[in-house]
């Protein structure tokens, strides 16, 4: 009978043990965090800007965090594979990706349901506004000239380039026109793979402007082959300090740009985002990102959370704009 009543006192101190370890156990897995590694999606394909910027970023993390974040490339449908993988993944803390300029595009196209809304915004990493670029032997030596120029040009006889039709340096041009009081086609657009064979047809004479980024231009601007007029931004790059920008040459206020960002699906538990947003404050503040983006001369622009979710927004509300002037935009 003892023996009875003792083995019923070890049964129910063991269920009591086992429930207050029940309870406990969320708290400490919170606390650990992290406690494996980490996931870090990139939309678009290795050894792009956006994928080395993601490693970079991914490298810092894993240093501060103590865990790996391993970059995983999920590319195709113009960005939608890899934005959708973000959104659905777990919001657990370990599944983080970069969001990209095309998540406040794709849905306008009609290509996503996805929007910036979609996302648990986190930091704010990097922005490239786009220069305005012409040859080097074009006639035109400053922006107040090319500006003049393509307003007395009829319609359609000045051609510009630098990505596919609909692309985020297409609509920088379209921006910047309307901005002027033009018409969203009054330059013809020739679409390309890419701002490198932009800057190959503009130096070759085949079109007259191409608005992508700065650092793309680089290798042909270095080379003597072309020059950069200006930069749709509000301030200037201090990688490129003497190219200007629209407001202060032209009293434009127009700015766009690619830009990139880290974000997670919707639902994180508020004390992961803070803790990742620090840690992506602390990436980005570091000499070894500071240096890393010096030396490609991509620019640095950084928002919290909030700062970083109201800079989405407003994006989004300018793309919508930019691609109904351009007609592209879905009904």
């Amino acid at each position: 009978m003892t023996d009875s009543i003792s083995r019923r006192k070890l049964l129910k101190g063991a269920a009591a043990a086992g429930a207050a370890g029940l309870i406990v156990k969320p708290a400490i897995a919170q606390a650990q965090w992290p406690s494996r590694p980490l996931t870090m999606i990139c939309p678009w394909g290795a050894g792009g800007g956006t994928d080395a910027t993601a490693r970079i970023v991914a490298s810092l993390l894993e240093k501060d965090l103590g865990q790996p974040c391993n970059v995983v490339n999920r590319t195709g449908g113009s960005g939608v594979v890899g934005h959708s993988a973000i959104a659905t993944a777990a919001p657990d803390g370990y599944n983080i990706g970069m969001l990209t300029v095309e998540i406040s595009m794709m849905h306008h196209q009609g290509l996503t349901d996805l929007t910036p809304a979609s996302y648990t915004a986190l930091a704010l990493m990097n922005e490239d506004p786009p220069g305005v670029q012409v040859s080097a032997s074009s006639p035109h030596k400053d922006i107040k000239a090319l500006a003049e120029a393509i307003k007395a040009a009829p319609p359609g006889k000045l051609k510009a380039s630098g990505t596919g039709q609909g692309g985020i340096w297409h609509l920088a041009l379209v921006g910047w026109l309307v901005a002027m009081g033009l018409k969203p086609d009054h330059v013809a657009w020739v679409p390309s793979n890419g701002a490198a064979p932009g800057m190959q047809d503009l130096a070759a004479g085949g079109i007259d402007i191409v608005t992508c980024s700065v650092p793309e231009a680089r290798a042909m601007i270095d080379a003597g082959k072309a020059k950069s007029l200006a930069i749709m931004a509000t301030e200037r790059n201090p990688q490129f300090k003497d190219v200007p920008t629209l407001n202060e040459t032209l009293g434009v206020n127009y700015s766009v740009g690619a830009w990139r960002g880290i974000g997670a699906p919707k639902g994180l538990p508020a004390d992961i985002q803070g803790k990742l947003a620090a840690a992506l404050k602390k990436a980005f503040d570091s000499k070894e990102y500071k240096d890393f983006m010096n030396a490609r001369g991509f620019g640095m622009k950084f928002a919290d959370p909030a700062g970083f979710a109201s800079f989405m927004a407003e994006g989004d509300k300018a793309m919508a704009s930019a691609m109904k002037a351009a007609g592209l935009a879905k009904a």
